[in-house]
């Protein structure tokens, strides 16, 4: 190699030495473009429950429960009616022990609606059952655990059909039968107590009851914490033992709520463990029949308003059955309805309409968001025996009463409302039920005009609401969902502040001495212990 071509050869080694260093050593631009990955699924939640309904008119033995076969938590309510008919010796046809129900009507069947603080005590027209007829409520065996089921097979959440055992007879298997003879069981089991125990199974591969071919092992119901009660007991209730595993009876309709959400595989414990002849059946001169409807409505958690509705005669629920629902699925992430919280543990806007809550000592139902960080609420409770002229001083002395912090978070409203006047006969109203929501107030401007806002030159204070306010606070979805949750706390009657035809009449919520939550007006001087003025405030 020549010397020339030798140097030559140096300079280019030294060339890609030095793009080689800066190669390693020095910086550089790094892309890297669409590095994705995806996990996804598709997943339908099955929701399904089943009646049970096991009985042997032999022993006089029947449970019946719900179970729970679907993905998700389901509520559950459950209703029973009765009938009776008695043919004496020496007649020719059967007399129904309560005129007008007839054994092939199964809704005309008189509901089991129980003393408000006595279960085993039946009222109104079911009160003639309580000479002749006994049902033992709950199950409870001392030094024993929960009894034994088995499963239902049917997992069709689309057919009605019950778990029906024994001589219990399936509304749909049965054909509506109601001659004591048809038979229309659906599920294993000859309906005496104690049936399953742990470790039975039973194999359905031939098909013997409706639904899957296979083999289910005996599961066990809940054990009840308390025995069934009424609505009035529960309410009386302390705070934290409201909720739980046992049956609550509405005794203005006679339905049983489960007071819990029911999960999945999990099976209620029993409503009624008994239904027993009292020795006044034996004791007629002839022969009798007597039956038990049994009817449930399994609904999942998000449509409690389903639970909340009149029923087809124009009943209204207890005026505590919201508060029962809204215990069992509170899932808001706020402090439950009993439980007494400062304002900061609230988040206001995570509350639907309706929900009631309780404020540093108050209770209250939260009515609306109205936006920019307001919400309206209401007193959930009345004050009794306070005239309209005395609103001023006795929300004053009230607002005077709340703690500052409660205080502190309450908007301006304007000092003066321009409520109008309008006669009660001018009004006419929409439905479901009597005098619910008025449908013509836009024929009254100033009326419909009186909407409580928020007002920075007025005064941070309580109100009345007036009858608009009333009028788009109520219907499905909304603070007033029904007539059972338009009266006041304790069955209590309020005003407002619209007058009615002259400026001695206003108009106000009545109570259940009507349906309940109907608008009607009365004197601004006429007082009651029943009910009175209701404040509302505007907060933050």
């Amino acid at each position: 190699m020549t010397p020339e071509k030798k140097k030559r050869r140096q300079l280019r080694n030294l060339a890609l030495l030095s793009l080689l260093l800066l190669l390693v050593g020095g910086t550089f631009a790094f892309q890297a473009f669409n590095q994705r990955a995806i996990n996804d699924r598709i997943r339908e939640n099955s929701v399904g429950g089943r009646t049970h309904d096991y009985y042997n008119r032999d022993t006089e033995n029947k449970d019946v429960f719900v179970e729970n076969f679907g993905d998700v938590e389901i509520m559950v309510r459950i209703r029973l009616s009765e009938f009776m008919e008695i043919q004496r010796g020496g007649t020719t046809g059967f007399e129904p022990l309560v005129p007008g129900t007839t054994r092939d009507d199964v809704d005309s069947w008189t509901i089991m609606r129980p003393a408000a603080n006595d279960l085993n005590t039946r009222t109104g027209a079911s009160a003639a059952f309580n000479r002749y007829s006994r049902l033992t409520f709950g199950w409870e065996r001392a030094g024993q655990d929960a009894p034994w089921f088995m499963p239902t097979f049917n997992h069709d959440n689309t057919d009605l059909m019950t778990a029906a055992a024994g001589h219990a007879r399936d509304w749909i298997a049965g054909g509506g039968a109601t001659d004591a003879v048809t038979d229309g069981a659906t599920h294993p089991g000859d309906g005496t107590d104690a049936y399953w125990s742990s470790g039975d199974d039973f194999d359905n591969s031939g098909g013997t009851w409706p639904g899957e071919t296979i083999t289910n092992d005996a599961a066990q119901n809940l054990q009840q914490d308390r025995a069934p009660m009424t609505i009035d007991q529960w309410y009386a209730l302390p705070a934290a033992d409201k909720t739980g595993n046992f049956w609550v009876i509405d005794s203005r309709t006679g339905w049983a709520y489960w007071a819990n959400t029911l999960q999945s595989g999990q099976a209620t414990s029993y409503l009624i463990d008994a239904a027993e002849m009292a020795a006044a059946a034996g004791n007629i001169p002839g022969q009798y029949y007597y039956s038990i409807h049994v009817d449930s409505q399994l609904i999942s958690s998000d449509q409690t308003q389903e639970f909340l509705t009149l029923e087809a005669d124009g009943t209204i629920p207890h005026i505590h059955l919201s508060l029962l629902l809204q215990e069992i699925t509170n899932n808001d992430g706020n402090p439950g309805v009993f439980e007494d919280a400062q304002p900061e543990a609230f988040n206001f806007s995570a509350m639907n309409p309706g929900r009631v809550f309780t404020m540093a000592g108050e209770q209250y139902r939260y009515l609306e968001n109205m936006g920019s960080g307001n919400h309206m609420i209401i007193r959930n409770h009345t004050f009794a025996n306070t005239s309209f002229a005395q609103e001023e001083e006795v929300f004053d002395s009230w607002f005077d009463g709340l703690e500052p912090a409660v205080q502190d978070r309450v908007q301006p409203v304007s000092d003066d409302f321009v409520t109008g006047n309008v006669p009660y006969g001018d009004i006419t109203f929409d439905g479901p039920g009597p005098r619910w929501i008025p449908n013509n107030l836009d024929d009254f401007p100033e009326v419909a005009a009186d909407v409580t806002r928020v007002d920075t030159g007025g005064t941070s204070r309580a109100f009345s609401l007036s009858l608009a306010d009333v009028t788009r606070l109520s219907g499905p979805g909304r603070a007033f969902p029904n007539h059972a949750e338009r009266v006041g706390g304790g069955d209590t009657w309020w005003r407002l502040r619209t007058h009615g035809e002259s400026s001695v009449r206003g108009w106000f919520v009545n109570n259940g001495d009507g349906i309940g939550g109907e608008l009607s007006v009365v004197g601004h001087g006429w007082t009651a212990g029943s009910g009175g003025l209701r404040p509302a405030l505007i907060i933050r």
